[in-house]
């Protein structure tokens, strides 16, 4: 039994993760979509869902799965070329809801993906929905000129709220346990710090080590 699935297709920053798993011997692989992919003419024209087509093929390669091997596949969008790649070389799939075991080995991929790019693990940890938009574009505006790169800038909602003009300014921290979110590091009460506040689908207010 092989299980295909995707993970971060809906994170503002990073490209896609594509696992592949044989179940019976725990036999895993993935491969990430370049960023590229989700910008400019490549985002329009879905050339993401090109290449998932060529991370599957080879995956299956490097699996030695045959036509005749039964193929769980995630029913999500993703993999709408892929299917029409499955049926011409009549390999016999399903598309269904993936479950475990490959759910949560490509959610850990993923997570671990985003570490290298440099979110802290302290903040996907304590926010219930991690990857949620507006939480990644906080991360993003409060070193935004590192980071704006990181983002699928094809996206209607970057275009919308992904160069928004914020205001800065000085101020002290009033709450403990804050986490700076351009070093990571604690920021302590009652020590200088900078605000850093924009408009998205509400008022947003980012706070910084006043020397980050």
């Amino acid at each position: 039994m092989i299980q295909i699935d995707d993970a971060g297709s809906g994170s503002l920053i990073g490209g896609t993760c594509i696992g592949v798993l044989r179940k019976e011997t725990m036999e895993y692989y993935y491969e990430i979509i370049p960023i590229e992919l989700y910008r400019d003419s490549a985002f329009n024209e879905k050339k993401y869902l090109d290449y998932v087509v060529i991370i599957v093929s080879n995956l299956l390669k490097k699996l030695n799965v045959d036509t005749t091997e039964e193929i769980q596949i995630c029913r999500g969008y993703m993999f709408d070329n892929l299917r029409k790649w499955l049926s011409r070389e009549n390999y016999n799939y399903l598309s269904c809801k993936i479950e475990e075991p490959l759910q949560s080995i490509i959610e850990s991929t993923f997570e671990n993906y985003c570490l290298s790019l440099g979110l802290f693990k302290n903040y996907i940890r304590f926010n219930k929905y991690p990857f949620h938009f507006h939480t990644i574009l906080k991360w993003v505006y409060a070193d935004y000129e590192k980071r704006k790169d990181l983002c699928k800038t094809g996206w209607k909602s970057w275009r919308k709220y992904g160069n928004l003009k914020p205001s800065i300014y000085e101020t002290i921290a009033l709450k403990s346990n804050i986490m700076c979110l351009k070093c990571g590091k604690e920021i302590k009460r009652n020590s200088k710090v900078k605000a850093i506040t924009y408009i998205s689908n509400r008022k947003t207010t980012i706070i910084i080590h006043d020397n980050c």
